[in-house]
């Protein structure tokens, strides 16, 4: 206070108010300061199927709302692993004109050895990237569970003194079957892969509807296990028997599940996922019918988080 005036400091602890507040108006529109609300970024593997290019892309995810993206850089994905040191930094640029950020990606790493990794990891770094998914494993049924888990635990454990030094985080996602039995799916066989990993290094990709499919109302004894690993989670709606519906018409709304993250101090970005037919009217894909989808799917999500 000796090196400011009284009037300076009442200057300028006003200015720093008003940003704080402005701040909060933008990213909060209509919720109170104290509401429950991580950043909401969009799994843009649904930004392929209408072919939209780094700026298209970064101009939708603006439009509806949302905070960035949780890009796919796998084969087949958004952007390809080797394409990774020069796409990645085109798209993040893209994004950050319009406000926007790439907090986590999508990959397919398994392992330090895994093709392109280190190049995907660097580039990720320089650009702010916190996470990244790692790549499915698909259950080998000639080979007994602990086995196989035993076997990528070992795998992995390159992948975790890379991430450290890095800086990084890996996560590992839940995922029910879909035409093939993953690896993780049963969150036993996911704590079991985990446990001994400082959380920093490979955490946890905590996917609520796949917990809900594969183990029912038991979701939540697995979720207590793995809090301690949890590092970002995954959101789109789910009947009990399986169906991905509409966010508000399916059961995940209802578990108490966004009390147990508020709970946790949960504050990494949410990826929301749209899993459901967002087509307009049941009939052709089109960029206002995804705006719809991710607007009114995040709207209803920030709904469940200011309610939690």
């Amino acid at each position: 206070m000796s090196s400011l005036s009284r009037r300076q400091f009442i200057a300028r602890t006003l200015a720093t108010s008003s940003t704080a507040a402005l701040y909060a108006s933008r990213t909060l529109p209509g919720l109170a300061a104290d509401t429950f609300s991580p950043p909401i970024v969009v799994f843009s593997k649904v930004y392929q199927t209408l072919k939209l290019d780094f700026v298209q892309a970064a101009a939708v995810t603006a439009e509806a709302g949302l905070d960035g993206v949780d890009c796919p850089v796998r084969p087949g994905g958004e952007i390809l692993p080797d394409r990774a040191a020069e796409e990645l930094p085109r798209y993040a640029q893209a994004l950050c004109k319009q406000g926007l950020k790439v907090p986590l990606l999508t990959t397919a790493i398994a392992s330090a050895s895994s093709p392109f990794t280190e190049s995907i990891l660097r580039t990720a770094k320089k650009l702010g990237v916190q996470w990244y998914r790692l790549g499915f494993i698909d259950r080998e049924r000639d080979v007994p569970v602990e086995q196989q888990c035993h076997e990528v635990k070992a795998q992995l454990e390159g992948l975790a003194r890379l991430n450290q030094q890095i800086g990084l985080s890996a996560v590992f996602q839940n995922h029910s079957p879909a035409g093939r039995t993953y690896l993780g799916g049963d969150l036993s066989q996911l704590n079991e892969i985990v446990k001994d990993f400082n959380p920093a290094q490979v955490g946890v990709a905590f996917d609520i509807g796949h917990a809900l499919v594969v183990h029912g109302d038991d979701w939540r004894r697995h979720f207590e296990k793995l809090k301690s690993h949890i590092k970002v989670v995954y959101v789109k709606d789910v009947k009990r028997d399986g169906r991905w519906v509409p966010f508000g018409e399916g059961d995940i709304g209802s578990l108490g599940y966004f009390t147990l993250l508020r709970q946790m101090g949960y504050g990494a970005p949410i990826s929301l996922h749209l899993e459901f037919d967002w087509t307009d009217q049941g009939r052709t894909k089109t960029r206002e019918a995804l705006v719809k989808a991710l607007r009114d799917s995040a709207r209803v999500l920030r709904q469940w988080l200011a309610t939690a």
